[in-house]
């Protein structure tokens, strides 16, 4: 998969069979019109593309509404490429960017900047200033500008019964299985080890605590997870703590996790970490021997978890 940085940095010689959308997790409804561009572009021996934009044009247009996404830019661009696309279009999106009218984004960046022949789109898919223009608008232009609209239709999409919203509702809810079921691949955090205090390894639970760096990822709800990440190439599975640690005298929100059989200094090392399941809320416990026994239940729970469902 080749990375384009705007429509400018597009060369592309080929013409090309495009869709277009943000495609925050790449989920399932996401997926479904990807497979059906990829084969597409085989089929007409042209070149797949996706135009998607960052910022997110929420985060631009609605600053207000805070919204936070699945995933970081980085975490979509390592899921699309996962998907067979010959080219990955990640456009800055601006207010300049979202003046253009419907005409104008069709023309000057589809046609002329993308060389589109094919646009793969949903049926409910609204697109130019004001998104007042829709897939009729669309398949006018195509007929002015010489390429083909195909229409992920109602029923496809709709079948399987999935957003974006919803599955950043089941996430905020704790429920990343759910959530994990919708995406198709585990939710995933990323970022640096930094230093906490150090109170987990008091307890016999050292934990690795997880700084992210974008504020606009979204963070299930605070409680006890199992997760797993690879590191070194090496799968671990190991338990994960959202929140404020209240029974030492937590202030401040962190993501600290306790990987099993694993003995090294995670210090400035770079993890992806996948949430698997829920365990439990985040509790005050009323002393350091309750909280104690109850990690030692998250790990049996966790132990037992990864033994139904990832023994070999």
């Amino acid at each position: 998969m080749k990375q384009h940085k705007g429509v400018n940095a597009f060369k592309g010689d080929h013409p090309t069979v495009i869709t277009i959308g943000t495609f925050d997790g790449v989920h399932v409804g996401h997926q479904k019109i990807i497979e059906r561009l990829v084969a597409s572009a085989k089929i007409s021996r042209m070149e797949s593309a996706i135009l998607t934009f960052f910022p997110h044009p929420r985060m631009v247009l609605q600053k207000e509404s805070g919204i936070q996404l699945i995933n970081t830019i980085e975490e979509r661009i390592q899921l699309l490429e996962k998907t067979g696309v010959d080219h990955l279009i990640i456009h800055p999106f601006t207010h300049q960017f979202s003046r253009l009218t419907a005409l104008e984004f069709v023309r000057d960046i589809l046609v002329n900047k993308l060389k589109a022949k094919k646009v793969v789109i949903g049926y409910d898919h609204r697109f130019g200033r004001n998104r007042t223009a829709d897939i009729n608008t669309l398949r006018e232009f195509g007929e002015q500008f010489d390429f083909e609209v195909e229409e992920i239709g109602k029923q496809d999409i709709d079948e399987v019964a999935v957003s974006s919203t919803k599955i950043r509702k089941a996430l905020l809810e704790g429920r990343v299985e759910k959530a994990n079921q919708y995406l198709k691949t585990p939710f995933m955090l990323t970022g640096t080890v930094v230093e906490g205090k150090g109170l987990g390894k008091d307890f016999g639970y050292p934990t690795a605590n997880l700084k992210i760096e974008e504020d606009y990822k979204l963070i299930p709800k605070n409680g006890v997870y199992v997760v797993r990440a690879e590191i070194d190439e090496i799968p671990y599975f190991g338990m994960m703590n959202i929140g404020f640690n209240p029974t030492v005298g937590g202030e401040k929100k962190s993501i600290e996790t306790h990987f099993f059989l694993l003995d090294q200094d995670l210090y400035g090392k770079k993890l992806q970490i996948e949430m698997l399941t829920w365990i439990r809320e985040e509790k005050k416990f009323n002393n350091i021997d309750a909280l104690k026994l109850a990690l030692t239940q998250d790990e049996a729970f966790a132990a037992q978890y990864i033994k139904d469902n990832y023994a070999e």
